[in-house]
């Protein structure tokens, strides 16, 4: 390199170091968006289940639910997904408020508003029917849409082992966990973090209830019995 070759040289240092500057500024603008889109959503959805409650026993606000739901979500994502953690914020919202997908679509665009639609139910069919859809359906599901209903039958399972409904009796709850893992057999591609804690929070079901089937069915010791 000649000494007239320098001040090129430097020029060149220059631009790359702009670029690189654009480039991280780009990023950090993104990223920014991103949370702020999240936490939007987040307000939305609470504000619009605002009166709505979980049907457990403590009768949590229904917020909780679709917080649990995202955290999960997000916890599974392996690469970013905003629109996907979005739409976990917002996965009941067609299905239990007067918001439609159209609302949805002008307010968090189109990819949001499909991925709500697909995870949601017709809700003037029959509950029995709606639960059979959801089984027909899971292997049409979308591999996004799949991670969404994942972790929503997560947080219902957990509910139900936390705080059931105050009417539900064991066969309910049986028939709840069967129900979900039916849903669940029939994804293509269930997120492996979402699926391990689903098995894990099956296992802890079936643990309790072989407790309280043994109870319920062990023979009363009579005094000084061992």
């Amino acid at each position: 390199m000649t000494v007239g070759d320098a001040p090129i040289e430097d020029e060149a240092r220059q631009i790359e170091g702009i670029g690189e500057s654009i480039e991280m500024a780009t990023e950090t603008r993104s990223e920014i968006r991103s949370v702020q889109d999240i936490l939007r959503a987040a307000c939305f959805a609470g504000e619009e289940h605002a009166s709505e409650r979980r049907k457990g026993a403590a009768q949590e606000p229904y917020i909780n639910h679709l917080l649990e739901v995202a955290g999960l979500v997000a916890n599974a994502l392996t690469e970013p997904d905003t629109d996907l953690v979005i739409a976990a914020f917002l996965h009941d919202i067609i299905e239990n408020t007067r918001v439609s997908k159209d609302d949805l679509l002008h307010k968090f665009g189109p990819d949001v508003a499909e991925l709500v639609a697909e995870v949601t139910d017709d809700r003037s069919l029959p509950q029995a029917e709606r639960k059979r859809r959801q089984i027909v359906h899971a292997s049409h599901l979308s591999v996004r849409a799949q991670t969404i209903k994942l972790a929503d039958k997560i947080s219902n399972l957990r509910g139900i082992l936390n705080s059931p409904p105050a009417d539900w009796g064991l066969p309910r709850k049986r028939e709840y966990f069967a129900f979900a893992n039916k849903v669940v057999d029939g994804f293509t591609a269930p997120n492996p973090f979402l699926k391990a804690e689903f098995d894990t929070t099956q296992r802890k079901f079936e643990n309790l209830t072989g407790l309280a089937s043994q109870g319920k069915n062990e023979v009363p010791r009579t005094q000084g019995e061992s």
